[in-house]
């Protein structure tokens, strides 16, 4: 079957309420032509009860949790001949109905863009700053440690928080919570990577996207992203972050990477930077 829009939702031990709102903002979308995925890696399939199988909605338990971009990869595999494309959706996240059927007419209109990313707030409003460069390793390792005042100017340029986040952006880091992707590109540059088990995967796949594409920030439309940040605080998270995060700087490079720096360089100068 041929479908306008795909998605999936990856879960692990997630709150029932809040993964049917999730599901349900995708569903409600003026896109009639879709199928929402869900990948479960909790122990049980007890989440199967609280959702209607049908010709828009396929649950898969996949107990052993292999990880964010891997669980996604499984539901990806299974479309991405039948979708010109695909939501990356976290369960944390909702949105109104009319997000979906904008971003899905920009990608149609720029066909040079293969993922794109709205406007992200929490659920009191405040924006997160989630379109961003591709980190240097003081970025993301270091910043815990640094003083206070060289972190935050750090972050003033990592996260363009100097930009007013209200103009669309070509940035070759933009969040895994939503992730609007064109299925042709992801055949041309892979899935996620599955050495990460999670956190770096949607750094490495927007950067791999954008060595090709545009990949944009488009600020027109929001959602709501309820944003735990688990690893700031469970000790277990923090260390998986910090493993798969050395991992990531192992792929790609520390100190030494002139990719980066020139895609950076070309990022700052284009949104005029003049720190």
């Amino acid at each position: 079957m041929k479908y306008q829009i795909t998605a999936s939702i990856v879960a692990y031990q997630s709150e029932p309420l809040e993964i049917i709102e999730a599901a349900r903002s995708f569903l409600q979308s003026s896109i009639k032509d879709s199928l929402l995925i869900i990948i479960d890696h909790s122990a049980n399939d007890s989440l199967r009860v609280h959702f209607e199988i049908s010709e828009h909605v396929q649950y898969f338990h996949h107990p052993e949790n292999r990880g964010f971009g891997a669980g996604h990869n499984i539901a990806i595999r299974k479309i991405w001949n039948d979708s010109p494309f695909h939501l990356i959706l976290n369960p944390d996240v909702s949105f109104e109905q009319v997000v979906l059927s904008t971003l899905v007419e920009y990608m149609q209109v720029n066909p040079a863009t293969a993922l794109v990313m709205p406007k992200i707030v929490d659920n009191k409003g405040n924006l997160q700053y989630l379109a961003k460069l591709i980190p240097h390793p003081a970025d993301l390792l270091f910043k815990r440690f640094l003083p206070k005042a060289i972190a935050n100017s750090r972050l003033q340029k990592f996260q363009l928080k100097f930009t007013d986040y209200q103009q669309p952006m070509n940035v070759p880091y933009l969040s895994g919570c939503f992730m609007l992707l064109r299925t042709a590109a992801l055949h041309t540059v892979g899935l996620f990577d599955e050495r990460f088990f999670m956190y770096p995967e949607d750094m490495d796949l927007t950067r791999r996207l954008h060595d090709q594409y545009d990949t944009m920030y488009y600020p027109y439309v929001q959602i709501v992203h309820r944003h735990e940040a688990s690893s700031y605080k469970s000790f277990k998270m923090f260390t998986i972050h910090l493993f798969n995060l050395v991992k990531y700087f192992n792929k790609w490079g520390w100190f030494f990477d002139s990719k980066r720096k020139r895609i950076n360089t070309k990022v700052l100068e284009t949104l005029r930077y003049k720190g």
